[in-house]
């Protein structure tokens, strides 16, 4: 017997290894495969497929396709309407406030019709709801100096009145103006929501203020002063 140990090289490893079909690339091909579906199971961002639509849904504010959420949640489109279907039968039959529908091509909330009337009562109730001493004032400060400046309106008031300002936009009863032409500030005037509310026709039609501003006369030099800071 011989002592001798043959020496095996790396070119005949490669060799045997071609011969018996193992290939180094094609074996990082199928690790990066997994790898990469391992990703895709992490790339839902929500506890389920189920919550990850409700979650999209309740935040579009237009119909959603099957095929958006599809996109969005990186699942398959009949996986993803067999959800929406599942969802919208669920909340039917549980009797929510609210319903899955399809419209317009795409899936939206919509309130359930048997909620209508309190959703209607609440809507109601909050247009009726009174307006707050300090929104009056600055409603009426609008309305007979308007176009006007939020600066020269928390000088005739005396207080800020942003969040008033904020208020009366979203009733509707105010808008935007404009800029004055020296500051640059927003301008703002009523609108005819509010001529509506007041059950008049015009500006004109307003009652005279000048018997409750005696120092009317004096009231631009004011505004002006505090405009300017002087």
């Amino acid at each position: 017997m011989s002592d001798e140990t043959d020496e095996v090289t790396t070119e005949e490893i490669a060799d045997a290894e071609t011969a018996l079909g193992i290939d180094e690339t094609a074996g990082a091909e199928v690790e990066g495969e997994l790898e990469t579906l391992d990703d895709l199971d992490d790339t839902l961002g929500a506890p389920s497929l189920e919550a990850a639509v409700e979650a999209l849904l309740l935040l579009a504010d237009e119909p959603m396709t099957v095929m958006d959420l599809a996109a969005a949640t990186r699942q398959p489109v009949d996986e993803v309407e067999a959800v929406v279907r599942s969802l919208a039968q669920e909340y039917t039959e549980q009797g929510r406030g609210f319903d899955l529908r399809e419209v317009a091509g795409g899936w939206r909330y919509y309130t359930r019709a048997e909620c209508s009337p309190v959703v209607e009562r609440f809507v109601l109730d909050g247009q009726q709801a009174r307006m707050t001493q300090a929104s009056l004032e600055t409603l009426a400060v609008i309305a007979y100096r308007q176009p006007i400046t939020r600066g020269r309106i928390s000088a005739v008031r005396g207080v800020n009145v942003d969040g008033v300002i904020r208020t009366l936009i979203a009733r509707g009863l105010i808008v935007e103006a404009g800029h004055d032409g020296e500051s640059g500030a927003h301008l703002y005037r009523t609108t005819s929501f509010f001529l509506e509310r007041m059950g008049i026709a015009s500006l004109d039609d307003l009652p005279p203020l000048a018997e409750h501003l005696p120092d009317l006369a004096d009231l631009e030099d004011v505004l002006d002063s505090v405009a300017t800071g002087e």
